[in-house]
């Protein structure tokens, strides 16, 4: 597990599954309301992660390790769950709150900001959370790792697509120092990734 704090919250992260997923914690350091990221496997080892009362889980996209441990969550804290509109309807439970564009979430007093990067999933959606003291933190699911863009199975519109999506709404608005957590693996930052961009969409995937 690691930690990161910002003004207005603390975000913790655990690996989880046997896919190495990362699911985060946002806990807003005024309220003490709570916030996960992807409730993706190993539903006692979330819960103890978690260590009390959820208020929302926020799923990053549809695809099935990301999901695995939601429902149990859900019934186990009462949380409300949100997911990208276009993702919503494949979730393993009903979705109260659909995410478009543009839209906010929030947990007590802080706010995250709905980016929706199609490509990987139609409905996929990151959340940028800002600090006015510190770099920002941006929570991409599976649509940006250190090293490139998720996987779009070969698909040349979904990639082209997803670079186009990653590139103007988050590369063109977020600062070099701004954490990229995805949903497996390491963070890096928005500046380690940024001169490979062309390298990228040269290569094709």
């Amino acid at each position: 597990m690691s930690a990161t704090t910002t003004s207005s919250a603390e975000v913790d992260s655990v690996h989880v599954g046997d896919m190495d997923n990362v699911a985060y914690l946002v806990t807003c350091r005024s309220t003490g309301r709570r916030l996960l990221v992807d409730a993706a496997a190993e539903p006692a080892k979330l819960l103890e992660f978690v260590g009390g009362p959820l208020d929302l889980i926020v799923t990053t996209h549809r695809h099935h390790d990301h999901v695995g441990a939601l429902a149990a969550l859900v019934e186990a804290t009462g949380a409300t769950t949100a997911a990208g509109e276009d993702d919503a309807d494949h979730l393993p439970l009903p979705v109260q709150q659909r995410l478009t564009h543009g839209d906010v979430v929030r947990v007590g007093d802080v706010v995250l900001e709905v980016v929706h990067l199609r490509g990987h999933t139609p409905g996929s959606v990151a959340l940028v959370l800002r600090d006015a003291d510190g770099p920002d933190q941006v929570f991409t699911g599976d649509s940006l790792f250190p090293g490139g863009v998720g996987n779009t199975r070969g698909d040349v519109a979904d990639f082209a697509r997803l670079l186009d999506d990653v590139s103007t709404r988050l590369f063109d608005v977020l600062d070099d120092d701004t954490v990229v957590h995805p949903g497996h693996g390491a963070p890096t930052t928005i500046g380690t990734e940024r001169p490979h961009l062309a390298q990228w969409r040269e290569r094709g995937w």
